[in-house]
């Protein structure tokens, strides 16, 4: 693969050599640095390297040029360099037509000069910018390949799990990739083998994913025998509770059992983040925050489901589905929330195939070309509707209510509304799916007259409701009707059934088994949005401190 290229553009000599020579001493080993001297110019460049083929990582221009400013360019350049970062040069009496550009041209970053020294100004942003970048743009050759069927559900499970833990794979279809047949055949594999995962080191034949887990090195066993915290839940409230916990010198593990990031994980943009402004996608949250995890010390247990949680004395203890367990004197419950099942004939047997809780980046750039149906009016819904609008012909959205508006932030709104190939479907519900081995054709009925109609579709994307996993805690965890977890004072005090025992008073995020927390969406009355969850998080650690000190 061609190295990728880093264009500046200013018409300054000065500035564009200065901006040239600090961009080239940090990363001209590994990327080609190009300069243009105006908009027109610059257009030029990129159009030539599209012709060719080659790959064009950053766009970095000044504001202020005749003729064609800044954004001017950068508007024009999404045609030939669409997923390339734009980095805006400007000076401080144009921060407002660098946020509008946030928006209207969807700049990563601005950059306010002068930029000296590099170290401090420029290249954490720079760094940050390229890293997302090559994120989405790894190398063809992968150590990881999957072959088996397009809509085969193992295959499905096993691909969004390389995907949400950041493993480069390759995909072969069998019913489309020669290579596929070929080395389906070299494997001398029976239908039951599919989907084989071909590692440096061997061949796995329809492997669980803890199976494949274990091949790939990511950690599946606790490595103490008693920890001072254990996090059940590696979402955003789980992941901030083991930075504050490690970094503040408690032993800390956390269990999850699919991968790092929780629903949030799979979100292709969080655009109210503080301190984004630009937003980031849900992957790019998740690998910065365990970044900082592993930083600072806490251990990742990976795919492994946790079947009970016991007291044993005073330690607590999560057990496994495989009877094993891991011990630790205090606990936080930040399972998070999963989305509800859609209900109707056809699609629990078509989930997998064509029916689908959630949505990847690489499931949404599998849609190229093809209509697509999204069930769900929140954010989560919206903003999937927005990633898979970039690559699919149309997109329907299918609403239960009267608007978007009662349950979605008013700015996805307004963009799925100027979205030409977006259909917003109001007062209707998908109630049956059908399809031979896969999803084929969906049922849609209006809510008001109660007409049906067959809607022609291989992807149905869900995005409803939110369904607590807590069976699992026991029934010395306080729970609601629904199954969220009941914490401080809405453990109601001992004069109702006993809910918690002690004669001090719960901590605010305390459940009814002292020493066992709960942050985040589990918890009941959660205001359901990331920066919350991560405050919560961070929040229980410090009553957890606060409940060791009596131990």
């Amino acid at each position: 693969m061609a190295k990728p290229t880093i264009l500046t553009v200013d018409d300054d000599p000065m500035v564009s050599q200065a901006i040239t020579r600090d961009l080239r001493e940090r990363y001209g080993s590994t990327h080609r640095i190009v300069r243009a001297s105006s908009g027109a110019e610059a257009l030029d460049v990129l159009r030539e390297l599209a012709l060719r083929d080659r790959p064009v990582a950053m766009v970095v221009t000044d504001q202020r040029m005749p003729e064609m400013t800044g954004t001017e360019m950068l508007a024009q350049a999404r045609e030939f360099v669409p997923d390339a970062k734009f980095l805006l040069l400007t000076a401080y009496a144009d921060t407002d037509v660098a946020i509008k550009a946030i928006n209207d041209i969807g700049l990563d970053y601005y950059l306010l000069k002068p930029w000296d020294p590099p170290g401090e100004r420029l290249y954490p942003v720079t760094d940050d910018l390229l890293g997302d970048w090559q994120a989405a743009h790894p190398q063809a050759e992968t150590d990881v390949r999957i072959v088996g069927h397009r809509w085969s559900d193992r295959s499905h499970d096993l691909k969004t799990f390389l995907a949400r833990n950041h493993v480069p794979y390759g995909w072969l279809d069998v019913d489309r990739d020669r290579e596929a047949i070929r080395l389906v055949e070299l494997a001398g594999a029976e239908p039951d083998d599919l989907p084989l995962v071909i590692l440096p080191d061997g061949l796995m034949r329809a492997p669980t994913t803890r199976a494949l887990a274990d091949a790939l090195g990511l950690r599946t066993q606790a490595e103490q025998p008693l920890y001072d915290l254990c996090i059940v839940g590696g979402g955003p409230a789980g992941l901030a509770a083991a930075v504050y916990a490690a970094s503040e010198g408690l032993s800390t593990v956390v269990v999850e059992r699919h991968a790092p990031g929780g629903q949030a994980g799979q979100s292709a943009a969080i655009e109210n983040y503080l301190g984004f402004p630009k937003g980031l996608s849900g992957s790019d949250l998740t690998q910065r925050a365990v970044a900082q995890v592993g930083r600072f010390g806490a251990e990742m247990v990976l795919a492994r489901d946790v079947a009970s949680l016991e007291a044993r004395g005073p330690v607590r203890a999560v057990v496994f589905d495989d009877g094993g367990s891991i011990e630790a004197r205090s606990v936080i419950v930040a399972t998070g929330v999963s989305y509800r099942l859609l209900q109707g004939p056809g699609l629990d047997d078509l989930t997998g195939r064509g029916v689908y809780y959630g949505a990847t980046a690489s499931e949404a750039s599998q849609c190229e070309g093809d209509d697509v149906y999204v069930v769900g009016a929140a954010n989560s819904a919206g903003q999937a509707t927005l990633n898979l609008a970039r690559f699919a012909r149309r997109v329907v959205m299918v609403v239960r209510g009267s608007s978007l508006d009662a349950s979605m932030s008013s700015y996805l709104v307004e963009r799925i509304l100027a979205t030409p190939n977006i259909e917003v479907r109001l007062q209707c519900e998908v109630v049956g799916g059908r399809g031979e081995g896969h999803l084929e054709a969906i049922t849609i009925v209006d809510r008001e007259s109660s007409a049906e109609e067959e809607a022609t579709t291989n992807w149905l994307f869900v995005f409803i409701g939110a369904s607590p996993r807590t069976e699992w805690v026991g029934p010395d965890v306080a729970r609601d009707d629904k199954g969220f977890v009941l914490t401080g004072s809405a453990l109601g005090g001992r004069s109702e059934p006993p809910r918690w025992p002690l004669t001090r008073q719960p901590y605010p995020l305390e459940t009814s088994l002292p020493g066992v927390f709960a942050a985040g969406d589990v918890r009941r009355d959660s205001m359901k949005r990331v920066a919350s969850a991560v405050g919560e998080g961070a929040m229980a650690v410090s009553f957890v401190h606060g409940y060791l000190a009596t131990m």
